[in-house]
């Protein structure tokens, strides 16, 4: 499927968004607590966690384990929602760090593999249905740095252009040895929230097309995994404003 540019939609939104604010503690917390099941639920799903979107809002918000599903699905949608607090509490930050994106993988990964999470993998790594391979484990930790290192560079472009590209370089470098796409997701979305743009969720139902987007930007064409990018941002931008529309009901 074909996506279009969105970015001139997106700054159309986001002015109709802008109109609602400043938010009231008790609109922030209902906003939160919304996107942490949508974006916990969906960014798992899109790596095959088979929780549904009502299971993982049970793990998260009643501690109950759901019967017949792997240890390891509870333990993703809790790192996630762990790894979604310290999402908002750098999205006050005016600029992102190495250390932020460690610390993003550490706590959606350390009970799945304490030693691997927020370090660099120490191992080749495939990516299964695609012939691209990511950089040697030795050349990572350079790789990080450069990525880091053009943070700033990339800052100047569209906020969600800018977004965008900060995922496409980190599953393109493919830091860690598991979550590279989750964290992508949470650093894409720390972008966004630092430029006061909504969560944006990538529904597990566009999968074959979210792939197919980072499959053409690894060929060196970034214009499709961006337009994409800008039509889930739109998407979610619609939801949000439903939300506060909602919210505002007298």
């Amino acid at each position: 499927m074909r996506y279009d540019n969105r970015l001139s939609d997106n700054d159309e939104l986001q002015k109709k968004i802008q109109a609602h604010r400043p938010l009231d503690e008790y609109e922030v917390k209902q906003l939160k607590e919304y996107f942490r099941i949508g974006l916990t639920w969906s960014s798992n799903a899109l790596e095959g966690n088979s929780l549904t979107e009502s299971e993982t809002k049970v793990v998260l918000e009643d501690g109950i384990t759901i019967g017949g599903k792997p240890l390891k699905d509870h333990f993703e949608a809790i790192g996630h929602s762990e790894a979604f607090d310290l999402l908002c509490k750098l999205a006050v930050n005016s600029g992102i760090t190495e250390k932020d994106i460690l610390g993003l993988h550490q706590l959606f990964y350390f009970r799945i593999d304490a030693e691997s999470a927020g370090r660099y993998r120490e191992r080749n790594v495939i990516i299964t249905g695609t012939d691209f391979t990511p950089p040697r484990p030795s050349d990572v930790p350079q790789a990080m740095q450069d990525f880091v290192n053009n943070i700033p560079s990339l800052c100047k472009l569209h906020p969600v252009e800018y977004a965008a590209m900060l995922h496409l370089n980190l599953v393109t470098i493919h830091p860690f040895i598991d979550g590279n796409g989750r964290t992508a997701r949470l650093l894409m979305n720390l972008a966004l929230l630092q430029a006061g743009f909504p969560i944006t969720i990538i529904a597990p139902v566009v999968r074959g097309d979210y792939i197919s987007a980072l499959h053409d930007s690894n060929k060196g064409d970034s214009i499709p995994f961006v337009n994409f990018i800008s039509c889930c941002v739109w998407e979610s931008q619609r939801e949000y404003l439903r939300l506060l529309e909602s919210l505002d009901r007298k």
